[in-house]
């Protein structure tokens, strides 16, 4: 009998020690930090929008760089921005309207500067997708991947993602990343648009059945404004600079435009990233949401076991499941 107490008093004496070798819970970012180099993938230079705003008080730079939106969403409007960007147009205009939890919004505030022949004019019709059409795969990203629902754990396999039904909303009866994005989709994915998350780049327009021709700009610059998905087309993200946007005093005008032009934030220029010298070009890469790197994320955004937190949510809205992106080179 001795023997025995003996015994269950060393095995008890044990499980503090295994309990201290216990791996770390890991956050989101460190999940996204860890995450091997084959799980990144490159954004092509020609994706991207390298937008220089005057000098801050301080005379520190100030750059935002926007990734557009990829085929098959919104190419009328994109179309139009490169034809814009090609023109040099955006030069010497501003950022006129800030407003909060809301938007930032960007082009001509006189509304009399020429547009560049040749620009679309987009039907409303392509504020959606029909069809089966995905959007161009990036090297292995081509899953649409759907996020589970009941704050089930997803599942994984090599090179399998996420695993589960897509999740509803209150604004659409799915939602997916679908190479890279999140997606909003009707039921039996017949149509599907992109989301107005933070930081999503849209064209601003007047009164239906006006569509904008993509000379305005805004950023999202607060909580996702989802009742814009499928009303104004989203060509982009902002991917790096988003604080020189959100950090601008608000405007006083109705609708957050500034009452004075001094107010406003010149544009100096905006340039598609491959058109600059090759030191100049922003390189910039994301995490597959393919990967399974990618499914441990998720399932971290949605329950955060991580040492600050009590209680896991058990589920997260899309918005807040920001897919990472990082600059090439970044540890």
């Amino acid at each position: 009998m001795r023997k025995i107490v003996l015994t269950a008093m060393a095995a008890l004496l044990v499980v503090p020690a295994q309990a201290q070798d216990a791996a770390p819970v890991l956050s989101p970012g460190e999940i996204a930090a860890a995450a091997p180099a084959d799980d990144w993938i490159a954004i092509a230079a020609s994706d991207l929008l390298v937008m220089d705003l005057a000098p801050d008080a301080r005379g520190s730079a100030r750059r935002v760089v926007i990734q557009l939106m990829p085929a098959p969403f919104s190419q009328g409007w994109i179309g139009n921005i490169r034809k814009l960007v090609g023109a040099h147009w955006w030069d010497g205009t501003s950022v006129n309207r800030v407003q909060d939890n809301y938007v930032a919004q960007w082009g001509d505030a006189t509304e009399k500067k020429a547009l560049p022949p040749g620009l679309a004019a987009v039907p409303e019709r392509e504020y959606v997708v029909s069809g089966s059409a995905r959007a161009q795969p990036a090297a292995s990203d081509k899953a649409v991947i759907r996020l589970p629902k009941d704050g089930a754990v997803p599942a994984t396999g090599k090179g399998g993602g996420l695993a589960g039904a897509s999740m509803s909303d209150a604004y659409a009866p799915n939602v997916a990343f679908e190479s890279g994005w999140p997606i909003g989709s009707s039921a039996g994915r017949a149509s599907r648009w992109p989301l107005h998350c933070y930081a999503a780049v849209g064209v601003g327009r007047n009164m239906s059945p006006d569509t904008g021709s993509g000379a305005e700009l805004y950023a999202v610059i607060g909580h996702a404004p989802r009742h814009l998905d499928r009303n104004i087309a989203v060509v982009g993200r902002i991917i790096s600079g988003i604080e020189h946007l959100s950090s601008l005093p608000r405007g006083t005008k109705a609708l957050g435009f500034y009452k004075d032009a001094a107010e406003r934030v010149t544009i100096r220029s905006i340039r598609i990233a491959s058109d600059l010298s090759m030191p100049e070009q922003p390189k910039f890469e994301y995490l597959s949401t393919e990967s399974d790197s990618f499914a441990r994320y998720v399932d971290a955004r949605r329950n955060r076991r991580d040492p600050f937190f009590i209680v896991p949510a058990g589920g997260a809205d899309i918005c807040n499941i920001p897919v990472p992106v990082r600059p090439v080179g970044a540890k």
